[in-house]
């Protein structure tokens, strides 16, 4: 079966026909990124435990006892209560779902490898050592940027690269970007006002018959991380001409100069991943001691990365619950007086490739993304409104997911009942996959850790009756994903991850930069003062100070830096 391009299953789960059919609408060319990294556990002597799992014996009624959590676990249609609100500003779910893009990826090769998978009522859960052996990660677990840059420009012409299309003819250095629609596909006019800067029509992805030309076609499923993905296309462009300007040794000729601004993105990206996101998610301290006293848990195995199944398939999946049913997206979409209609998160995912860009349940299809569905980061970003727990921050990291998360909108479309209501509904899929997986459960994990495990009492806390039914056959042995959410809820009142989770995100996020031999922490000034040394050691790694700066000289140190030298929130904003 040919391959296809940068195409990726968000679930984890491809039908071979679909794949297909999907290779038949496009025009045929060659996959950029064909990488194979290794899956493991993080905690591999628990995982082979089956005191540490969930029963394997009696399959048949745990998958039916988790498809009934999964169930409770979802809002009733309605508007969302004040009450359900974090501290932490929305653009970190979207951050969020970004880095799990650049770091991991498995499509419907998974599924034919493990010959089986969650859609089928009696499946068995997988033993650990068939599941590292035919699972594979295709992704590189660095954060490279591969989802943004491909393989590279081609920069010699006798040499294409597979991502060539990705980058400018004129200036091969630079990402193409997208220009927005001030009209729509029938030549109507679209409603609404523009956006700041007005002048600015480059803040859409650059497509193709409306599918977006990127390196992973995820970051076009819904629009906001859309609109993140093209942060980065216009943070690198950036990049490039301030190296030209303020390192012209840098510049002499193409290579060296893609390969500095390159470097430049993915340091300022991994330290803002480091001292901003990790720093905003996890609980206070979590990252500082990390990078104070090492890593504890994470080690590369047989000296290669590799993604912990604990991280990816339990304990990173915490963003789902941060996610809003409706956003104060911008001027045009928001529940404002004088709006067009309300940025509901069904609409964050018409106005993507997959629907057309605004194709049902939108009001009809343009080419590119319309002007007035631009988004207006500092809506998302201030954590001074966050903290308000109004509409301008994300949902808490908690047991109570937004109810369109029970009908995703581009997932399982070409799939029969009941398959098909299966693959809508993201709280069943993680449950499911995390059974399927051999994933220790949440207990297990704390004992591990050395961290003081949550009682009944607390599983319980704050639960409606039917949750607490749901909850019943898993109050000793809880699932991961759902452990790490209630553990959030009931420890750090939704406002970070709590210690199992903290720790869990921390140590592999930190231990994939670590252990990259090209990552900024391994960047270090070479200084020959010795005083002090230890507790200094990570004053001399790089740091903003050493990188690009903003036009009054500032220094990229929060994402909001990012998002105005980007040139996609203005100057004045935050």
């Amino acid at each position: 079966m040919q391959n296809l391009p940068f195409e990726f299953s968000h679930g984890g789960y491809i039908k071979e026909e679909t794949v297909q059919q999907r290779i038949a609408l496009r025009p045929p060319t060659t996959e950029a990124i064909d990488v194979e990294t290794d899956f493991d556990y993080l905690f591999p002597d628990i995982a082979r435990d089956p005191n540490s799992l969930l029963p394997a014996d009696n399959n048949q009624d745990i998958i039916k006892k988790l498809k009934e959590l999964g169930d409770a676990i979802i809002d009733r249609e309605g508007p969302e209560l004040e009450d359900a609100n974090s501290k932490i500003p929305p653009v970190y779910t979207y951050w969020g779902q970004f880095i799990d893009h650049d770091i991991t990826a498995n499509t419907d090769r998974a599924v034919t490898d493990l010959q089986t998978d969650i859609t089928k009522d009696d499946f068995k859960p997988l033993s650990p050592d068939f599941i590292t052996d035919k699972l594979k990660n295709l992704r590189r677990p660095t954060f490279d940027l591969d989802s943004v840059y491909g393989d590279g420009p081609t920069l010699d012409p006798k040499n294409p690269t597979e991502a060539k299309d990705f980058y400018q003819e004129d200036d091969p250095v630079k990402l193409k970007v997208g220009q927005n629609a001030e009209q729509n596909a029938n030549g109507d006019p679209i409603p609404g006002a523009k956006i700041p800067p007005e002048n600015d029509l480059s803040r859409d992805l650059p497509r193709n018959n409306r599918i977006a030309a990127i390196a992973d076609s995820r970051n076009d499923e819904n629009l906001i991380v859309a609109q993140f993905h093209t942060a980065f296309l216009r943070f690198h462009n950036a990049v490039v001409d301030w190296v030209r300007k303020n390192e012209p040794k840098n510049a002499k000729d193409n290579k060296k100069l893609f390969v500095r601004a390159q470097t430049l993105v993915r340091w300022h990206y991994q330290w803002l991943v480091v001292n901003d996101f990790l720093k905003t998610v996890t609980a206070k301290g979590t990252v500082d001691s990390i990078l104070r006293d090492g890593l504890k848990f994470y080690h590369p195995r047989h000296g290669n990365l590799f993604m912990p199944l604990e991280f990816s398939v339990a304990a990173y999946r915490f963003g789902h619950s941060m996610v809003r049913a409706a956003y104060d997206y911008n001027r045009n979409f928001t529940d404002q007086p004088g709006a067009l209609t309300d940025a509901t998160f069904v609409l964050l995912f018409a106005f993507t490739g997959k629907r057309d860009i605004g194709g049902p349940p939108g009001p009809g299809p343009s080419n590119t993304l319309p002007f007035n569905w631009i988004i207006e980061w500092d809506r998302f970003v201030d954590k001074e409104s966050a903290a308000k727990r109004q509409r301008n921050s994300a949902r808490k990291i908690d047991t109570h997911l937004a109810f369109p998360l029970s009908e995703l909108l581009n997932e399982g479309n070409d799939a029969q009942p009941p398959i098909q209501q299966l693959l809508k509904h993201l709280a069943k899929r993680n449950l499911l996959r995390g059974y399927f997986l051999s994933i220790p459960t949440g207990q297990s994990l704390a004992k591990k850790l050395g961290i003081k495990k949550l009682t009944v009492e607390e599983l319980k806390q704050g639960n409606s009756a039917e949750l607490n039914q749901a909850l019943e056959p898993f109050l000793e042995k809880t699932p991961a994903w759902y452990y790490v959410l209630k553990e959030s809820e009931v420890r750090a009142k939704g406002d970070s991850l709590g210690e199992v989770g903290s720790r869990i995100v921390a140590e592999t996020i930190i231990g994939l930069i670590k252990n990259d031999r090209s990552s900024y922490l391994n960047e270090r000034e070479h200084g020959h003062d010795h005083e002090h040394e230890f507790a200094h050691k990570y004053d001399r790694v790089w740091n903003p100070s050493k990188g690009v700066k903003l036009a009054n000289g500032g220094e990229i140190r929060v994402i909001s830096d990012f998002l105005k030298f980007a040139g996609v929130l203005p100057a004045s904003s935050c």
